[in-house]
């Protein structure tokens, strides 16, 4: 299952001036949300999808338009439409999950909706079958990502021996995709912060990121799929969407 978490305020958004959320905005003829959404289209016959977003502008029956136009079947997705905001994006998911019943056992996939991932397909550098999850990364700059430290006893496994949210331990941010071997083990790894204070944890959010960290400490196995900043594009805060429409692509 990939699931879309989509439940965000867009405050940076509305703050500059935009009325409505980011995910609604027009890129190159597609909304935001469309371009998001086709990076898995090579797998809209295969996966099935979960869409989590809020109760407000019509954003349920915007979803249901989006996904008609891009042809995405109305058997391969499913819709939870929350009432209030959520302390982020890992709460989002989990709140998501339980609402449309998902079985424990099903793969898991998690892509932020405001980023353009073209063509995605699993990494083929390790069996995604055998592993307990992975993250997405490109090299790159800044301190706003998601990090992975890598495991450097054997490079060519893509083992993570970190993952952190809002702090630079490596050069490899992530790209928002969060693998897990089941929805099972998600809400698992949740569960070790769900009642925590979200001001106690890593970033000050309930963030997906940092519960690779609890796997890790588990023994559990947590890989790194590493691709070209070639292959991604942002679209998360208006000056990234303001480049975006500066670019073709």
């Amino acid at each position: 299952m990939i699931v879309l978490p989509m439940a965000g305020l867009s405050q940076r958004f509305f703050k500059a001036g935009y009325t409505v959320p980011k995910y609604m905005l027009d890129l190159h003829g597609r909304t935001v949300f469309a371009h998001a959404l086709d990076s898995f289209s090579g797998l809209f016959s295969q996966e099935e999808f979960l869409i989590i977003c809020r109760q407000i502008y019509d954003t349920p029956e915007f979803i249901r338009s989006e996904c008609r136009k891009l042809g995405l079947p109305e058997d391969r997705y499913r819709i939870v439409a929350l009432e209030g905001e959520t302390a982020g994006q890992a709460e989002t998911v989990a709140t998501g999950l339980i609402a449309a019943n998902v079985g424990k056992a099903e793969p898991l996939t998690i892509f932020n909706i405001d980023t353009i991932r073209k063509g995605f397909h699993h990494p083929e550098a390790f069996d995604v079958s055998k592993v307990d999850g992975y993250v997405e990364v490109f090299p790159g700059e800044g301190t706003h990502w998601s990090f992975v430290r890598p495991d450097d006893t054997d490079p060519k496994a893509y083992r993570a021996a970190e993952v952190a949210e809002k702090v630079r331990i490596s050069n490899l941010c992530s790209t928002g995709l969060y693998h897990f071997r089941t929805v099972g083990l998600f809400q698992d790894l949740y569960a070790d912060i769900a009642t925590r204070n979200p001001a106690d944890l890593q970033g000050g959010e309930r963030y997906i990121a940092p519960l690779y960290n609890i796997a890790i400490q588990n023994g559990l196995d947590i890989r790194y799929s590493l691709i070209s900043p070639d292959e991604v594009r942002f679209c998360g805060t208006p000056e990234e969407y303001l480049a975006l429409k500066g670019e073709s692509f």
